[in-house]
């Protein structure tokens, strides 16, 4: 189905979740810039909130997450009280925004009791104007049970997405990560009986003794879960980043051309049991809200911090520790270290220490970054180097899998599991390799 081409894959790129990317983020912005940003919202502007978990009940070795063990109760009441203050502060902060979607995420959100969920969903809706927002949860099957079930049911959550990675014994040996398949099946079931219209699964290629074999297996076994969504990621091995991962044997990772032909495979297997392709890494049913904006002649998907979305609000609100806020000129992230985040919040403060200040010309380049990886195709005139964009993508149109109209780009089908490679000859930031980054596919 797709060509190999490993010279076209042999530098590391990165996921483009944002532009400039988490790896330009630096510590010359803080509370003042966040306190700007939320005052230029205007009144009636929609925007998304996220909040993050950052505990999770068992760490796995592969998570690249800003997280922590939920080891003590103490420590987590601690936490929600102090993002309920948080909630409160930047609540003061805006006037007659509307939130129309809201995302907890981790680490894993049911790390901490259904109590304390359904707690900060009240705080959420009485700070601002939630009229209709639509709510989602990350969940780690492994300790889901039914008083979490009946939290979702009771808060109104209509999505949810499950941290499945992989369903064989001795891959989740290999990451840290025993998960039987029986712990997927009664999470889903609880989750359909509380009323969750969109269940995703997040599985991972590339991961440590995974084979072919494997994947396939996994693939086949989620199928038959019926989830309404499924994202395929590659693995990320980045110890000198992510010390963790150094519980991982190196020796049994796939190399670059065992990756793709599982990425492959993964595409091959989900569209031919009749989900839809979403950018190059996701993958919905026909006439989920994903799909739907996947085909949208308008360009209605996007790509943000949660990966490809139908979310169309261009501001998102990031709320916890770590949490990450997207503004047109800005992407500023909350202090990481929970302890500081929670002196600083319980100082009345705001807690943002890192991130950057987007130029024009970032936000023209992230622009074009975003349409190629969601609709495959990027008008590049008003980018100041064009010429030298066109240079370092001639092998790439050598090989076919991009065309030229004037200065629109235009990606062929053959080239998605070629598009993030493509988009960083955009990036101005990137025309190096960095160590950060892992596998192109």
């Amino acid at each position: 189905m797709w060509t190999y081409h490993p010279e076209l894959l042999a530098t590391p790129v990165p996921r483009y979740t944002s532009y400039p990317t988490a790896a330009e983020f630096g510590d010359d912005v803080g509370p003042v810039d966040m306190e700007e940003a939320l005052a230029a919202i205007a009144p009636g502007t929609v925007v998304s909130l996220y909040l993050h978990i950052p505990y999770c009940r068992d760490i796995c070795w592969y998570c690249g997450c800003n997280t922590g063990a939920a080891n003590r109760a103490a420590r987590l009441a601690t936490y929600v009280e102090r993002l309920e203050r948080e909630i409160a502060l930047v609540a003061q902060r805006v006037r007659g925004i509307r939130v129309g979607r809201i995302a907890f995420g981790g680490g894993s959100p049911n790390a901490i009791p259904p109590a304390a969920f359904l707690r900060l969903v009240e705080n959420v809706r009485t700070a601002f104007d939630c009229t209709d927002a639509i709510l989602s949860v990350e969940v780690d099957p492994r300790g889901f049970d039914r008083d979490w079930a009946g939290a979702i049911g009771r808060a109104g959550v209509s999505r949810v997405s499950l941290g499945v990675q992989t369903l064989d014994p001795q891959v989740q040996a290999a990451i840290g990560r025993v998960q039987p398949s029986e712990d997927i099946r009664r999470t889903t079931a609880l989750l359909r009986d509380a009323g969750v219209g969109s269940i995703n699964f997040d599985l991972m290629y590339g991961l440590p003794q995974q084979s072919e074999q494997s994947l396939r297996a996994s693939i086949a076994e989620s199928i038959a879960m019926a989830p309404d969504r499924l994202a395929v990621f590659g693995y990320a091995h980045v110890p000198h980043l992510v010390p963790r991962q150094r519980r991982i044997v190196a020796d049994g990772l796939a190399g670059t051309a065992e990756r793709f032909a599982q990425a492959a495979l993964a595409h091959r297997m989900l569209v031919d049991a009749g989900y839809d392709p979403v950018g190059f890494d996701h993958f919905a049913r026909p006439g989920d809200a994903l799909a739907l904006a996947q085909a949208a002649a308008s360009g209605g998907l996007r790509r943000n911090f949660q990966g490809f979305t139908e979310d169309p609000a261009e501001i998102l609100i990031g709320l916890g520790a770590s949490a990450i806020s997207d503004f047109p000129d800005k992407i500023l992230q909350t202090e990481k270290n929970t302890g500081r985040y929670g002196m600083r919040i319980d100082a009345g403060a705001l807690a943002t220490c890192r991130g950057l200040r987007r130029t024009p010309e970032d936000r023209l380049r992230g622009r074009a970054i975003e349409t190629i990886l969601t609709r495959g195709t990027a008008n590049l005139t008003a980018l100041s180097d064009g010429a030298d964009i066109r240079r370092r993508l001639t092998p790439f149109e050598r090989y076919g899998l991009i065309a030229w109209e004037g200065s629109v780009l235009r990606l062929s089908e053959d080239a998605l599991p070629y598009a993030r490679v493509i988009a960083s000859r955009l990036d101005a930031y990137r025309q190096t390799a960095s160590a950060r980054f892992s596998h192109a596919v």
